[in-house]
């Protein structure tokens, strides 16, 4: 058993509620690699933001979950060798599938799980939420839980359709599972094909796809019937355009990918929506740095000199999300 205070971990509790009173929303940054994790860090350090360090079941597989444990102890030292005296870093689980998934994470150290039962019937989502949270809270470690469907494919979480989260379910899902925040679905979707080009309009100066709003009544809803409850929205990359446009012309093959617009996500953070997750956009960041530096280099091997530019993209991507979109930056000096 690894408690992930002694990592130099925080759990999620504290800064929700900051965030909440502050009228901002924390980062949840997913990471697979060296080079994403050094980015966030950078990022946070630089502008004193409070982080959400998401890995899913299938980073976890892929990165090793002894490695994970102390690469975020590596990452708590690192900030702190950047100057971030005091770096409040959770390291969560993202879609948590199953019991065993959660109690292991909570077990090798992450101080924040996510359990989804969301496509499960309401009364199991219910009883496999609580069942996560009793263990969870017994070594003070948060629980998300998530009511609604969202649409797309993130690793192995894939649904053909949404279903926006039922305002009238939330109190009696919230008190019965004790959960600490909730994943609600208002019209995001996972992956860089967030909306179908039907769902969309097009500009017609550019010819880009122009999605449809978030379903801001529904968050609403959920805000009165849970007032100063923690809501979580999943599925909230951007898909910057430049990064699409980068890697369609280098080689790459993304027509018609479209995410959520910032000025929606402000708008959100600026509401009870206290954590915004966001994937795709730092893989399109990743992705094209890489793709021009094959483009202009081909005969370049050596990793560190695609990666690291990679890396310098992901960082300036991260920045832009904390200052400009989501206002977290200053408020973890």
């Amino acid at each position: 058993m690894v408690n992930y205070k002694d990592l130099g971990l925080v759990n999620t509790r504290e800064m929700f509620a900051k965030a909440i009173d502050g009228g901002y929303a924390i980062p949840a940054f997913n990471f697979n690699n060296m080079e994403q994790l050094q980015a966030i860090i950078k990022a946070c350090a630089e502008t004193k933001s409070p982080v959400i360090l998401q890995v899913s079941s299938g980073a976890r597989k892929y990165a090793n979950q002894t490695l994970l444990r102390y690469m975020a102890e590596g990452a708590v030292e690192y900030a702190k060798e950047l100057g971030w005296e005091h770096p409040q870093i959770c390291l969560h689980l993202d879609h948590g599938d199953t019991f065993e998934l959660c109690k292991s994470c909570v077990d090798f150290g992450f101080s924040s799980v996510m359990i989804d039962g969301s496509s499960l019937p309401y009364e199991e989502n219910i009883a496999l939420t609580k069942k996560v949270v009793d263990y969870a809270h017994q070594y003070d470690v948060t629980v998300e839980a998530e009511l609604g469907v969202l649409a797309g494919v993130e690793d192995d979480v894939v649904a053909e359709e949404s279903h926006y989260t039922k305002p009238e379910e939330v109190i009696d899902f919230a008190t019965r599972t004790g959960c600490d925040s909730l994943a609600i679905s208002i019209g995001t979707s996972h992956g860089a094909y967030k909306f179908k080009p039907e769902q969309c309009t097009r500009d017609p100066k550019t010819g880009k796809l122009v999605p449809p709003p978030l379903a801001f009544d529904v968050l609403e809803e959920v805000e009165k019937k849970l007032p100063g409850f923690p809501i979580v929205l999943h599925g909230s990359s951007s898909v910057p355009q430049e990064y699409v446009d980068i890697i369609n012309s280098h080689g790459g093959n993304l027509p018609d990918a479209v995410g959520i617009p910032e000025d929606q996500l402000r708008k959100a953070a600026k509401s009870a929506v206290c954590k915004i997750n966001i994937d795709s956009d730092s893989r399109l960041a990743f992705t094209a740095a890489v793709r021009k530096v094959f483009a202009e280099k081909p005969g370049e091997f050596d990793p560190r000199k695609y990666c690291g530019p990679a890396r310098d993209e992901m960082t300036k991507l991260y920045k832009h999300k904390i200052i400009e979109v989501l206002g977290s930056d200053g408020k973890a000096e």
